[in-house]
C-alpha cells in the first residue's frame, strides 16, 4: 500500500499544469490570447506556410474553428466573456480594419465608429458585451481609448495634454485600462477609467507605464519603465500602490498580461528569450517552464490570459519547433492525490472489515 502511494507521488513530481497544443489553421503559427470561465478560448492562427495573413479561430471542445469565415478576409480576436461572445477586429478587404463582436451562433456585428473616425481595435469585452479599444480620427490621425456600451461607441478622452490614448481591458464593473499619452509624445502613462474619470496610476519611477488587464476587484496590472536603468517590469497596481513584480533575472525586463479574480497574475519575462511567468499573489515571480513536465518538450514563450479556474493560455515552442498556441490546466498537486487515495483505501478497508 505503501509503495503504490509513493510510486504516484513520484510520478507527479513537482509538475503543476498539464499543456495541450491547441493546433493551428493550416499553418505554422498560432497563438492563444483569451479564455473565458467555461474554457472556450480565442486567438489567432496563420492559414499557409507564408504566415502572411492570419485568421481569428475560437477553440471549445477540442475543436478550432475559424472565424474568418464570417468577414471573407483576415481577422483577429483578442477576448472572450464568459457567454461565448468574441471581440476583435476583421479586415474589410480595402486595407481597413473593423472592431467587432463574434458570436458562438455564427454572427458578426460590425460596432461601427463616431464621426470622422474608424474604430480599428478592439481588446477586451466584458460579460455584459461592454468592449473596449481604440478609434483613429481621419483628420490628424490620433487615436483615442473607445468603450462600446448598450449599442453606442464613445471616446473616453486621454489624460490630461496627451493626444493619444489606447484602452486594453475593462471589468464587470466598467472599469477601464490601459495608457495614454501625456505631454504631447514626452512619455505615456497607465490610467484606470472609472464612473467617467481618468486617473493617471503612475510609473515605477521611470517615464513609461502601460495598464494590460484588470480584474473586478480593482487591480490592474501591466508593463512600467524603472528609473535609469532603462529596464521596464510587470506590477501590480492596487488602491493606490504600484508593486514592482520584477523579472525572472537580472537585467530582464517582464509585463504582465492579465489577472483573474483570484488575483493570479500571468505574463513573460523577456532579455535574450522569452519564458512565461506566473504571480500568485507571494513571493517571487515563478517561470511557467518549471511548472509543467520538463520532459514535454515544450518552451512557453508569452502567457496571455487566465481564467477564474487557473487555466492560462498563451503562445510556445512546441516538440517539434513551431510556435503554437497552448493550455495550461492545473493538475492535483500530489499530497491531494496521495490524501484522496489513503481515503479511497481507507474506506475498502473498512468495508471489508465489516
Amino acid at each position: 500500500m505503501f509503495l503504490l502511494l509513493l510510486s504516484v507521488s513520484s510520478a507527479f513530481g513537482n509538475v503543476q499544469y498539464a499543456v495541450t497544443d491547441l493546433g493551428g489553421l493550416g499553418g505554422p503559427y498560432s497563438e492563444a490570447t483569451g479564455i473565458n470561465n467555461s474554457g472556450q478560448i480565442v486567438g489567432n492562427a496563420s492559414t499557409d506556410s507564408t504566415n502572411s495573413v492570419d485568421h481569428a479561430f475560437v477553440y471549445s471542445n477540442g475543436t478550432m474553428k475559424d472565424l474568418s469565415i464570417l468577414c471573407g478576409h483576415g481577422s483577429s480576436a483578442s477576448g472572450i466573456n464568459d457567454t461565448g461572445q468574441i471581440v476583435g477586429v476583421y479586415a474589410d478587404g480595402y486595407g481597413g480594419r473593423h472592431a467587432a463582436i463574434f458570436g458562438g451562433d455564427g454572427t458578426m456585428v460590425d460596432l461601427g465608429n463616431i464621426p470622422n473616425s474608424t474604430f480599428n481595435g478592439a481588446w477586451s469585452i466584458n460579460n455584459t458585451g461592454e468592449v473596449v479599444g481604440q478609434c483613429e480620427y481621419n483628420v490628424n490621425y490620433y487615436q483615442h481609448a473607445m468603450l462600446y456600451s448598450n449599442g453606442v461607441l464613445s471616446d473616453i478622452g486621454t489624460l490630461p495634454t496627451g493626444n493619444n490614448s489606447f484602452a486594453y481591458s475593462i471589468n464587470n464593473k466598467e472599469q477601464v485600462v490601459g495608457y495614454s499619452w501625456i505631454n504631447g509624445w514626452e512619455k505615456y502613462h497607465a490610467f484606470l477609467y472609472s464612473d467617467g474619470v481618468m486617473q493617471n496610476i503612475g510609473t515605477l519611477g521611470g517615464d513609461f507605464s502601460q495598464a494590460n488587464g484588470i480584474n473586478d476587484i480593482g487591480q490592474v496590472v501591466g508593463i512600467a519603465s524603472l528609473k535609469g536603468n532603462g529596464e521596464s517590469h510587470a506590477f501590480l497596481y492596487h488602491d493606490g500602490v504600484m508593486q514592482d513584480l520584477g523579472s525572472l533575472s537580472s537585467g530582464d525586463s517582464s509585463i504582465a498580461t492579465a489577472i483573474n479574480n483570484l488575483g493570479q497574475v500571468v505574463g513573460y519575462s523577456f532579455g535574450s528569450t522569452y519564458h512565461a511567468i506566473l504571480y500568485q499573489g507571494n513571493g517571487p515571480l515563478q517561470d511557467l517552464n518549471n511548472l509543467i513536465d520538463r520532459s514535454s518538450g515544450w518552451v512557453l514563450q508569452r502567457a496571455n490570459a487566465i481564467n477564474d479556474e487557473g487555466q492560462i493560455v498563451g503562445v510556445g515552442t512546441d516538440p517539434d519547433g513551431q510556435d503554437h498556441a497552448f493550455l495550461l490546466t492545473p493538475i492535483p498537486e500530489p499530497s491531494a492525490i496521495v490524501l484522496l487515495l489513503i481515503g479511497v483505501i481507507g474506506f475498502l478497508f473498512l468495508q471489508r472489515r465489516q
